[in-house]
């Protein structure tokens, strides 16, 4: 099973634990407002390749990789479920550390044979970095142009398949740094026993050069960037709801 790549990274350090081969699939049917990958949307560009070939490469230099391993990224992993197996597959052969930087709008529960693939994908599968990019339904629809529903009841997923989960979320300005919102997100997922790193991640505007070049426009074009001494304080918002949940629920 060929899959449609976007490009490699040899040397990824903030894509899971250690230095991580990453590979950028091509397709998302995300809009999110602030994607700094845009070129990543269309379902049907980027390159074929075989797992094989994305095997031979990371192995090339393999020396890197000691504590590190492969994360496959996008646009959206998931949309490739059938190549993810063959890769995590050959991967898993070669005692690979594998994971997914997933944004969970692929994850659809009616689709009985696509989980069932998806269910054979987390046995291979040591890790999930879960992007919630809002954890209001509305306000996620306005930031993304998608519904945040499947994304949630993947989180919950993962949870019950006991695959551990990072959980990524951006701060952007006047948007997704609402204290009562970052509280809620805690409170969601501090019911989850597989959630093991949480990620406020300080939005940036360094993917602008890339609307331009495809004549796409730049919703966020007068938002500033976020400043990094505010993530502090605003993970903790995070975690007050994180602990709020947990003694709920007697885990505390």
């Amino acid at each position: 099973m060929q899959g449609r790549i976007h490009s490699l990274e040899s040397f990824g350090t903030v894509d899971g634990p250690g230095v991580r081969y990453v590979v950028f699939v091509q397709g998302c049917p995300m809009r999110c407002a602030y994607c700094h990958n845009p070129d990543t949307w269309e379902m049907n560009a980027g390159e074929l390749m075989e797992p094989s070939y994305i095997i031979e490469q990371y192995k090339r230099n393999i020396g890197f990789y000691k504590d590190g391993g492969i994360t496959v990224t996008g646009g959206e992993p998931l949309m490739q479920v059938d190549f993810l197996i063959d890769l995590f597959t050959l991967a898993k052969q070669e005692n690979i550390h594998t994971c997914i930087d997933s944004s969970g709008i692929a994850y659809n529960p009616n689709n009985e044979e696509w989980v069932k693939k998806l269910d054979y994908l987390m046995t291979l599968t040591d890790l999930v970095m879960l992007d919630i990019k809002h954890i209001d339904p509305e306000k996620h629809k306005e930031l993304t142009e998608q519904p945040n529903t499947n994304i949630l009841k993947f989180a919950e997923y993962l949870d019950k398949k006991q695959v551990p989960m990072w959980i990524r979320h951006v701060v952007v300005p006047g948007i997704t740094d609402d204290p009562v919102y970052l509280e809620k997100l805690g409170y969601f997922i501090g019911a989850f026993k597989n959630l093991k790193a949480l990620d406020i991640l300080p939005y940036h505007d360094m993917g602008t050069v890339k609307y331009e070049k495809l004549g796409l426009e730049y919703k966020l074009k007068d938002v500033k960037p976020m400043e990094k001494s505010r993530v502090p304080e605003l993970k903790k918002h995070v975690l007050d709801g994180i602990k709020k949940r947990r003694i709920e629920l007697g885990l505390l």
